[in-house]
This record gives C-alpha cells, sequence and structure tokens, in this order.
C-alpha cells in the first residue's frame, strides 16, 4: 500500500509540526481503517506536540469514513461515516481505529462539527453525568470559553441547570451567554462568581487556584470535576472542600474513564444531540491541516474560543 501523509512533531523545525510521508497502518482484528477528512485540536495533545523532542504523530480527535471494517464484525460497516478517539496518531490520512471507540454518525451531523466530539465533548459528557440531577441547579463552569467549557455550559444546561460561567478574558464573556449561561464573571480569580452560589456542581478546567476558590463556593453534597490536567493538589489538600458537608471532588481524565469503557457510546449520545438540533459545538477556526503549526500556536496563546478544526486535503 502506498505511503500517506501525516502531520508529525519536528524538534528540529521552527513550525515543530510538519507534513511528512509514513507507512499506512494495519488494522488489528477489532480495528476499522478509517480514511480521515477532519481533526480537531486540543490544549493538551498540542503541548505535548509542541514540546516533543522526537517525531511522532499526535492526535486525538477524528473523523471520517470507515475504509475497511473491523475484521472480527465488530463496530460500523466500510462506507460509514464516523467519528472517532485515539491515544495518539490521529493527525494522518488513515488511522486504525479499535471499533469501540468509533460512532457512527446521524444524517446532518457534518464530519468538521463531528471531530469537535471525542475528547472535549466526552470529557464534559463525563463530568456532567457524574453530577447527577441538575434540574434547577446551580452549575459553575471554569475556563467556560474553552473547549471542554463550550460542551459542558452547553450540556448543563440540557440539563436544566442555571450555568454561572467563568472566563480569563473579558471579551470571551458574550461567548459563554450564547452558549446558554446566565451570568459570566471574567478575570483571574472566582470572587464575583461567589454571589451566584452555592454551587451543586463544579466542572473546572483551570485548576491551581481556581479550583481552590471554587471548592470554597460548593453547596452541601455537591460534586466538583476537575479536568485540568496533573495536580499535586489532592481532596484532603483543600480547606473548601472539607467546609462542605458531604462533598465530594473528581479528578477525571478522560483516557483514563474510557480505559474502563469505549468512547463510541458517549460519542454516540453526542451525535445524537447535534442530530436534534440540542447542541452546537463551537468552531471558531476552520482550515486546511496545512495550517497546523499556526493554529496550535493560537491555541495554546488563548486567542480563540471554542474549537479549532482542520480539514484534509482541501
Amino acid at each position: 500500500m502506498a505511503k500517506i501523509k501525516a502531520l508529525l512533531t519536528d524538534p528540529d523545525s521552527t513550525a515543530r509540526l510538519v507534513l511528512k510521508e509514513i507507512e499506512p497502518p494495519e488494522p488489528l482484528p477489532n480495528q476499522a481503517l478509517v480514511r480521515v477528512e477532519a481533526i480537531s485540536l486540543n490544549r493538551g495533545e498540542v503541548v505535548r506536540a509542541l514540546g516533543a523532542d522526537k517525531p511522532y504523530v499526535p492526535g486525538w480527535d477524528l473523523a471520517g469514513t470507515v475504509e475497511q471494517a473491523a475484521a472480527d464484525g465488530s463496530g460500523p460497516k466500510t462506507g460509514a461515516r464516523v467519528v472517532g478517539l485515539l491515544r495518539t496518531g490521529a493527525w494522518a490520512e488513515r488511522v486504525a481505529v479499535p471499533s469501540g471507540n468509533l460512532a457512527e454518525l446521524p444524517a446532518g451531523v457534518d464530519v468538521e462539527t463531528a471531530s469537535t466530539l471525542p475528547v472535549a465533548g466526552l470529557t464534559a459528557l463525563a463530568a456532567v453525568d457524574k453530577a447527577g440531577a441538575l434540574l434547577a441547579r446551580k452549575v459553575l463552569v471554569t475556563g467556560a470559553s474553552g473547549g471542554v467549557g463550550d460542551f459542558a455550559v452547553q450540556l448543563a444546561r440540557l440539563s436544566g441547570a442555571e450555568v454561572v460561567g467563568a472566563v480569563r478574558q473579558p471579551d470571551h464573556a458574550a461567548f459563554v451567554r450564547r452558549l446558554g449561561a446566565v451570568e459570566v464573571v471574567a478575570g483571574e480569580d472566582l470572587a464575583q462568581a461567589a454571589q451566584f452560589g452555592p454551587y451543586h456542581f463544579i466542572a473546572d478546567a483551570v485548576g491551581s487556584k481556581i479550583l481552590v476558590q471554587a471548592l470554597a463556593m460548593l453547596a452541601p453534597r455537591g460534586v466538583a470535576v476537575t479536568y485540568a490536567g496533573a495536580t499535586a493538589m489532592t481532596p484532603a489538600d483543600i480547606p473548601g472542600l472539607r467546609a462542605s458537608p458531604g462533598a465530594s471532588l473528581y479528578f477525571l481524565f478522560i483516557f483514563q474513564e474510557r480505559m474502563a469503557d469505549p468512547a463510541g457510546p458517549g460519542l454516540s449520545r453526542l451525535a445524537s444531540l447535534i442530530s436534534q438540533g440540542q447542541l452546537h459545538p463551537s468552531i471558531e477556526v476552520r482550515t486546511a491541516w496545512t495550517d497546523a503549526a499556526e493554529v496550535a500556536r493560537r491555541l495554546i496563546e488563548r486567542r480563540f474560543c471554542g474549537k479549532a478544526v482542520l480539514t484534509l486535503n482541501k
């Protein structure tokens, strides 16, 4: 089989991400071969890619068409339009994806929109699921203008919650209000958010000082979920959590969640919400994957809200 193009990290290039030819994947029996048509970028994978000291193909989120169904008969059939999740390697023309990590797309859901779902959408979905019933409850979402925050605000609103969004940059407030937040606070701390609490559920994308402040606003028996990445904090270190009887804090990393459960069912839930007009992923940057290095830098510098989607072969 002919070689394929992929985005590789290149420590010797000023761009850090370059298009090169690689050998095509050889799917395992439980993997489908997918022709990738769109990818979306996440802060975590971009930080790793730009700091890599050796070449590899990054990438978590992908959407496209199944060229070869899994040999064991599982998952979507050949020709199906799909969205999928990989631990790494999604930024290539063709990828081998475990069939359990694929979901077939409903009619009307395009691949660019679908590509935003895997990491950001599944993270927000897992966080909101841990909150339990949110009808008429108050919810605080930190980092609300980011990729996960976008989904967290919308999913909490769909659950009937009254959502307060927190953003660092004041000019991102209007974006979060459009997502459905009833109040938005802006700045380097959460002082303004206290007046709208206490909160039954907190979805945190920032960690550190912001998380500590947020937990002080948690209602008794409230639930906080942080997906801010590696942190040295533990529940015992946080006075705000101890001050809320019965409250709980969960550290969420989506790839650990997916170790127990495949991504496909959650991706199907999210895609169905889009198909029904209830969920509207915010794509702020749409461009070709040849622009990956520039878009990655803009993402690191927090120069746009929502998601960035790159299309292949355009």
